[in-house]
C-alpha cells in the first residue's frame, strides 16, 4: 500500500487476511465488520474488509487532517499484472517499460515527498503483487541510477524525504525480528530505499490483530491515525 504526498499510498490488502463477521443495516446501507471497522455496503469485498484495508482508512482520515494530498495506488482496484514477461525484460534491459500503467506509477512516486507502503505480511514477506511492483517500476534510469566506482545506487525521486511502512502479520513481533531477522525491512528498508541513498525510514508493525480484542484493534487504529496526523 503505498501513499506519496504528491503523495503515494499504495494498498495491498490481502484478498482473505482473517475470519469476519458482516452485518448490514438495509436502511443505512451500512456494514459492520466486527472485527475491524464501519464502511459502506459497496466496500464488503475481501479486498476492502481486513485489517489492512482499516489501517488504510485510519492513516487516509489522519493525513487528510493535516492538509496532505493523497494519491493512492491500489494494485487489486489496477488491475497489476506483477509478472515481469520476457518483453518486459527485454524493456527493461533498455531502460524502458512497455507496461503503461508501470510508466503511470513511475510518474506518480516521482512527484511524491514521502511514500507510504501498507500490506499483510505473507510468508514473512510482501505479497508476490508488491514485490512485483518493485520489480517492474524501480528501473534503472528512471527511479534510480548507479553510483560510478560500485558505489551505491542514487536516488532518482528528486521530492522524496521519507519512507514509511505499515505491515500487518500474525507472526509475534518478537520471533519475527528476532528468529526470523527482519526480512521485510531487509527487502524494502536495506536492500532498496537505503541502498538508493534514502535513509529516513519507518516501520510501523501491527501483530496479532486477530487475537486481539475488538477495543485493542480499534485503539490501534486511533494510534495510526493520529501518528500519521502529526507528519509534517
Amino acid at each position: 500500500m503505498l501513499f506519496p504526498f504528491a503523495r503515494i499510498a499504495h494498498r495491498q490488502s490481502p484478498l482473505q487476511s482473517f475470519l469476519f463477521q458482516c452485518n448490514k443495516n438495509a436502511a443505512e446501507n451500512k456494514v459492520s465488520w466486527k472485527l475491524y471497522f464501519e464502511g459502506s455496503a459497496s466496500e464488503n469485498t475481501p479486498h476492502r474488509r481486513s485489517y489492512s484495508a482499516a489501517l488504510l482508512a485510519a492513516v487516509t482520515r489522519g493525513l487528510k487532517s493535516s492538509g496532505h494530498t493523497i494519491d493512492l495506488i491500489d494494485l487489486h482496484e489496477d488491475c497489476f499484472n506483477p509478472v515481469t514477461t520476457a518483453e518486459d525484460l527485454v524493456a527493461w534491459r533498455q531502460r524502458k517499460t512497455i507496461d503503461p500503467l508501470v510508466a503511470d506509477y513511475q510518474q506518480r512516486l516521482i512527484a511524491a515527498d514521502r511514500i507510504i507502503f501498507l500490506f499483510p505480511i505473507w510468508w514473512e514477506a510482501m505479497p508476490a503483487m508488491t514485490k512485483g511492483f518493485l520489480d517492474k517500476v524501480f528501473v534503472k534510469e528512471t527511479i534510480y541510477t548507479e553510483g560510478k566506482g560500485g558505489k551505491p545506487f542514487i536516488s532518482l525521486l528528486p521530492n522524496l524525504k521519507a519512507v514509511n511502512l505499515l505491515t500487518v502479520m500474525s507472526t509475534p513481533n518478537f520471533f519475527y525480528r528476532y528468529f526470523f531477522g527482519n526480512p521485510i525491512t531487509k527487502i524494502l528498508f536495506r536492500g532498496t530505499f537505503r541502498k538508493m541513498g534514502v535513509h529516513k525510514l519507518r516501520w510501523h508493525n501491527f501483530t496479532g490483530m486477530e487475537r486481539r480484542s475488538l477495543e485493542e484493534r480499534q485503539r490501534f487504529l486511533v494510534k495510526a491515525e493520529r501518528r500519521f496526523a502529526k507528519l509534517s
